[in-house]
């Protein structure tokens, strides 16, 4: 049993369920509370230095704080969609994991946020790159979900999910301290749900490539499939459109079509043998 499922066995009673339905309701709170001048949302920005000195609520109220969108009705319109995003990706993630799990991963990205904003205590930190790891996990899990950009172009959304990484990467090189170490904690979030399944998929398909150089241009190019699905056995030379994963959940290397990935029983690990008295 790993140690998600003992968690999860321990405190799963506590998970929030819809938790990705608070927080979008609460920055609408927030939206609506400034336009109404009864908060200003500068109060609600992760300043540690401020939290050390007694403005304690910005460890927590950051969370709340809207993407910048502007109040203008395009600004507003841009900031509904966004909000509409988040939770669709979020509440997807939970139907996929579980309300634990992803409470977990949000917990997770929060806490990382959090803790490396302290190496620089005078900085402000912004909830930007922990929405925008729900967003990777989601273009990760489900790389041909299309978005219909601007209402008329559809857009695959692994290459959205390119694109910001490009940009992750580009900040990291170029943007300051603050930057980077939320990039860290966006990215230490996704490589601790994801790292296993990542390494198992480059690694399964470097062998087969390997196998399939081995055994030359014959095979290369003829009905040698590097993946296959464990439930409908269709393979990427049956179906070349497809894009095959692997669950990390299971205990074996067992590989999956766009199908399956999500409905599927997970391989359970080989029982211990019981050592002799």
């Amino acid at each position: 049993m790993s140690l998600i499922d003992r968690l999860e066995r321990i405190l799963g009673r506590f998970a929030i369920s819809g938790l990705s339905l608070y927080l979008v309701v609460g920055q609408v709170f927030v939206v609506l509370a400034s336009m109404a001048g009864l908060l200003n949302p500068a109060s609600l920005v992760l300043i540690p230095d401020l939290a050390l000195a007694g403005q304690w609520w910005r460890v927590a109220s950051f969370v709340f704080q809207p993407p910048a969108a502007g109040g203008s009705l395009v600004g507003l319109v841009l900031l509904a969609f966004a909000w509409w995003i988040f939770y669709f990706m979020g509440n997807s993630l939970e139907s996929y994991w579980g309300a634990f799990r992803y409470n977990l991963f949000l917990f997770v990205g929060y806490a990382f946020t959090v803790g490396l904003a302290f190496a620089q205590p005078q900085l402000p930190v912004s909830n930007g790159f922990l929405a925008g790891s729900v967003f990777l996990a989601f273009a990760y899990l489900n790389p041909n979900f299309e978005l219909i950009i601007f209402f008329v172009l559809p857009l695959k959304i692994k290459w959205l999910a390119l694109l910001t990484w490009v940009f992750y990467l580009i900040q990291f090189v170029q943007g300051g301290w603050p930057a980077r170490l939320q990039i860290f904690a966006a990215v230490g979030n996704f490589a601790l749900f994801f790292g296993r399944d990542a390494y198992l998929t480059a690694r399964l398909r470097a062998r087969g490539l390997g196998r399939a150089a081995r055994a030359g241009p014959a095979a290369v190019g003829g009905s040698s499939a590097r993946h296959q699905c464990r439930i409908c056995k269709k393979t990427d030379v049956t179906h070349p459109q497809l894009d095959f994963r692997y669950c990390s959940k299971c205990a074996d290397d067992s590989c999956y079509c766009p199908e399956h990935i999500f409905n599927h029983e997970h391989v359970p690990a080989a029982p211990e043998a019981k050592k002799p008295l």
